[in-house]
């Protein structure tokens, strides 16, 4: 019988190493995920800088930046919805600042009931101080850009800087002097990574524990079998 035991012994202890060892590794995926957070949401409040020359998602995401220029009038809307205020748009516009880039600005929300009245200042001198940010809102199922809206239903910055014709360089605002006093700038506050390594390691661990219970009955069965 202890022969016939050794080939499930030696499997459940296999299986169960190798799903253990994948949670352990997913625990510390986890922790590395949770540092960088930690990181680029320290970053979002350090003193503003310059744009970068070569801006890299991976190395300047969140950056707080500080440009002085003048917006443009390509613009567009996103749609968007503020508790507070309900259904409205995000207005995302073209911005060229003194050395002669083009990027991206998001000004903020502005309600649904004030676009149709909305003034679009341009070639007035600006400051503007915010995050740089590359989001990407969309899927497969949202829907494509409605021209005689003007209107996206996502954001995407590749999307966004082609149809407004800048770099693929998208400022979130904090703040703009002078102000606007229809927009309400949503200033970036906290990383949105996606974090699932923790959910993934509980997964692993539970398989562990299965893989245990049915090797456990797989020779409980054997010594059954055997009496």
């Amino acid at each position: 019988m202890l022969r016939q035991m050794i080939a499930p012994v030696l499997f459940g202890l296999l299986g169960t190493g190798i799903l253990v060892s994948l949670g352990l590794w997913q625990l510390d995926r986890a922790g590395q995920k949770a540092a960088l957070i930690a990181e680029l949401e320290a970053r979002i409040f350090d003193a503003p800088v310059a744009l970068p020359a070569q801006p890299d998602p991976d190395q300047h995401r969140y950056l707080p930046v500080e440009v002085e220029g003048r917006f443009l009038p390509e613009h567009v809307f996103v749609l968007s919805a503020q508790k507070a205020s309900g259904p409205g748009f995000h207005l995302v516009q073209a911005f060229e600042t003194q050395e002669g880039r083009r990027i991206l600005v998001e000004r903020g929300f502005l309600p649904e009931a004030a676009r149709a009245g909305l003034t679009i200042e341009t070639d007035e001198a600006m400051r503007l101080a915010g995050n740089l940010h590359w989001p990407r809102d969309i899927n497969q199922h949202t829907p494509d850009y409605d021209a005689g809206r003007n209107l996206l239903f996502g954001r995407d910055v590749a999307e966004m800087a082609g149809l407004l014709n800048t770099e693929e360089l998208h400022l979130v605002l904090r703040a703009a002097q002078p102000a606007h006093p229809e927009i309400t700038p949503v200033p970036v506050y906290d990383v949105t990574i996606p974090d699932p390594h923790l959910g993934y390691a509980v997964q692993w661990f539970l398989m562990a524990i299965a893989w245990v219970g049915m090797t456990v009955f797989f020779l409980w069965r054997i010594r059954a079998q055997r009496d």
